[in-house]
């Protein structure tokens, strides 16, 4: 199994563990993410960085195994009480669990942290005694009975369903694995030339470098001269089927969290980059300075917007169900639902049609998505260009994407998080190039 570092000695105490379980509460139960819900409780909590990180790899590994920790729970406790005379008792247990079985926290220490946390609870506290069985028997018996389980636990039924229609069983089984597995570091570098010596990692590919244990990232040599962003390798590939941008001018709509923005503008772009948020663009704008890279920003709605000229080059990363980046992002299973689906495709065939529209004729459109599904991938394509006449794919080629396994049939980039599995994986994306006719 894939852990975090170890946490055996000295753990930190209960307000950690209140943090953590008031992230997964507020996560799970009123359906917040993960970031947004830890920023919230972490910045009001005073937790020394240690304990906040403990926290936090708590709350992460408890979504990161939901699925099969709910299962074992309910393994030793078949006829679990109701949610509303329990109160917060089932994620006392599910954190628990997580600590014995994944964060290497010594028995003792998680049992009486729960049961403390029951104590402080008007409802869990009557489920106190059940708690101190059940955590003791995870103790006991729980890594067997983890070790036999199925990932897919872990995937809700709407979306297993999908991943083993469209990927088969096989497949869909090595992507709930590859999600259970702690994603690495991945940087791209400003210069692809630059050998950076003194970062303790592995180069993928050029201009990309892959760190398994980070530590803190403003504390990492090249953070503050701008020598690198974080990126997730997958992430960074859609950028370069644009090809040279040397000095042309490029369209990057939904830009945020910006790394394509910053790979365009070190590739030498005259970038415009627009997104629907003035605060994720502010953080653009401070990456932007960091690794002294410019581009212009616009706060706009990209359906509504539209270039004084239409440019030679548009890059298309559309919103989406996400459900490429669940490694990184193990609440989003249980945050989306089969209508978020919907209302995705629908989004992303207006922004596809705008961005269409933003395209020089002879210039290229690159449509990118980091999800899995095909409605909002190859599906939409095939939509578009059957619609669009106008446009026809280009395809991509594998020293664009420095492996062959990254190509579909059809010519497209489309990468699953179960690819490199010795490597430490990637995250899921979906990219077409498109040419429009003169």
């Amino acid at each position: 199994m894939s852990r975090p570092p170890a946490q055996q000695s000295a753990a930190p105490g209960l307000p950690a563990r209140k943090a953590a379980l008031a992230m997964l509460s507020e996560t799970l139960r009123k359906k917040r993410p993960l970031d947004a819900v830890a920023a919230d409780i972490l910045n009001a909590s005073a937790l020394a960085p240690r304990d906040a990180g403990f926290a936090r790899a708590i709350a992460t590994t408890a979504l990161r195994r939901f699925g099969q920790l709910e299962a074992l729970i309910r393994h030793f406790v078949p006829k679990s009480p109701p949610p509303h005379k329990a109160g917060p008792t089932l994620e006392i247990l599910i954190a628990g669990a997580a600590e014995l079985l994944f964060l290497d926290v010594a028995p003792h220490a998680t049992v009486d942290a729960a049961n403390r946390l029951a104590e402080s609870d008007s409802k869990a506290v009557h489920f106190k005694s059940l708690i101190n069985a059940v955590l003791r028997r995870v103790a006991r018996e729980g890594a067997g009975i983890v070790a036999s389980q199925d990932a897919g636990l872990n995937v809700p039924d709407w979306l297993w369903q999908r991943w083993q229609a469209h990927y088969g069983e096989a497949d869909a089984r090595a992507i709930a694995a590859a999600h259970t597995r702690i994603p690495p570091l991945d940087l791209t570098l400003k210069s692809p030339d630059d050998p950076c010596t003194d970062l303790s990692g592995n180069r993928l590919a050029p201009g990309r470098m892959r760190l398994e244990h980070a530590g803190r990232i403003e504390e990492l040599p090249g953070f503050g001269d701008g020598r690198w962003w974080v990126q997730d390798f997958a992430a960074s590939l859609p950028a370069r089927l644009l090809g040279d941008v040397t000095g042309k001018a490029v369209l990057d709509l939904c830009a945020a969290p910006g790394g394509k923005t910053l790979q365009l503008a070190a590739a030498g772009a005259d970038v415009t980059a627009i997104d629907l948020s003035r605060e994720r663009l502010a953080l653009i704008e401070e990456n932007l300075k960091r690794v002294h890279l410019d581009a212009k920003l616009v706060v706009a709605d990209a359906r509504d917007w539209r270039p004084a000229t239409p440019a030679p080059f548009v890059l298309l990363d559309a919103p989406c169900t996400a459900t490429g980046t669940i490694r990184r992002h193990p609440d989003l299973p249980w945050l989306k639902e089969a209508a978020d689906l919907q209302i995705c495709e629908s989004l992303q065939g207006e922004l596809l049609e705008a961005a269409a529209e933003m395209t020089v004729p002879g210039g290229l459109l690159v449509y990118a998505v980091c999800s899995l599904e095909p409605e909002e991938g190859e599906e939409r394509i095939a939509a578009f260009l059957h619609k669009r006449t106008d446009f026809a794919r280009e395809k991509v080629k594998e020293e664009e994407v420095f492996d062959s396994q990254l190509l579909t049939e059809a010519g497209d980039l489309k990468a699953l998080p179960s690819f490199w599995p010795d490597k430490g994986g990637m995250d899921g994306f979906f990219a077409a190039r498109l040419r429009r006719s003169i």
